[in-house]
């Protein structure tokens, strides 16, 4: 039973590709939820995150980075993050604090005036910028108009985080308890599974593969005797020569890809993994809504 004065709300964490949203959203979280990797655009779906309190919980919506479409899977990202703020207690615009803030976040703080919900501008990765750097950006967003609040933290390094959960505080109302309390994501386990081999590829592979590859989980199922968990997996590629790369020579890089996915699987599922991955081809799958909606790309 929820006691009288429990407080809860969301926040929408949104912004330019690779501004660290998701590393945010693990760091709040106290636990790896969305895949990390230093290319852009590497969410592609919404990621709930959920941290509760002795009389509070808080749900955070990582989404992808806003950016111009150039596939229907591009166009499923956008109308993702877009959705996602709306209707909650406040947005999180992220601004990666060695880069400025660039026409990209222009055009985002452009779009965000019609949301009805405080904006907070959180500058990340305070601790990499110049204190000259971090007075430029503030006074730039300042200036604007646009936000409640502006804030800097390192989403890597967990500085001033605390603080920004304790503005976060002050937006949550009286309301229920959304989640149970040990639940930290609403993700089911195979997604991120799947997300978890897709970050090994975004990892390892050249620049020009990663993007086109998706992820499906075909099978998990635990062994009889117990201890050991059967994980069955297909990595969707675009065209024949990449099916090669992905492979590697004697099918080194696909078996790296698995050793190193397979540790962060077994990570969270708390038990032996024996992953079996397997590869198609399946051109131009980024623009196939019924591809899509396999991969869980669903209409947002």
């Amino acid at each position: 039973m929820i006691a009288a004065g429990y407080k809860s709300g969301f926040f929408s964490i949104i912004g330019c590709p690779n501004v660290g949203k998701s590393t945010l959203l693990n760091t709040l979280v106290g636990q790896k939820i969305a895949i990390v990797t230093d290319r852009a655009q590497t969410t592609r779906n919404r990621i709930t995150g959920v941290l509760t309190g002795k009389d509070y919980q808080m749900i955070f919506l990582d989404t992808p980075g806003m950016t111009r479409p150039k596939n229907k899977l591009g166009e499923y990202m956008q109308k993702v993050a877009e959705n996602a703020s709306n209707d909650t207690e406040a947005v999180l615009l992220l601004i990666d604090a060695t880069q400025g803030v660039r026409e990209r976040d222009r055009e985002i703080m452009e779009r965000l005036k019609t949301v009805r919900s405080p904006i907070l501008a959180v500058i990340n990765k305070s601790d990499a910028a110049s204190a000259l750097a971090m007075q430029t950006i503030r006074e730039t967003l300042e200036q604007s108009g646009l936000f409640a609040q502006i804030l800097s933290i390192s989403a890597k390094t967990g500085e001033r985080v605390d603080e920004l959960l304790s503005v976060l505080k002050g937006y949550l109302t009286e309301g229920p308890q959304y989640f149970p309390e040990d639940m930290v994501t609403d993700q089911p386990e195979r997604v991120i599974c799947a997300e978890m081999i897709r970050e090994k590829t975004l990892q390892l592979l050249r620049e020009e593969i990663p993007h086109g590859i998706g992820v499906g989980i075909d099978k998990m199922e635990m062994r009889p005797e117990g201890g050991l968990m059967d994980v069955w997996a297909t990595l969707y590629c675009e065209r024949e020569s990449h099916k090669g790369i992905i492979i590697g020579r004697g099918g080194k890089m696909l078996k790296r890809i698995g050793t190193e996915a397979r540790k962060d699987i077994e990570w969270l599922l708390g038990v032996r993994v024996n992953l079996q991955l397997w590869i198609k081809v399946k051109e131009d799958w980024r623009n196939r809504q019924q591809m899509l909606n396999e991969l869980g790309y669903k209409d947002a």
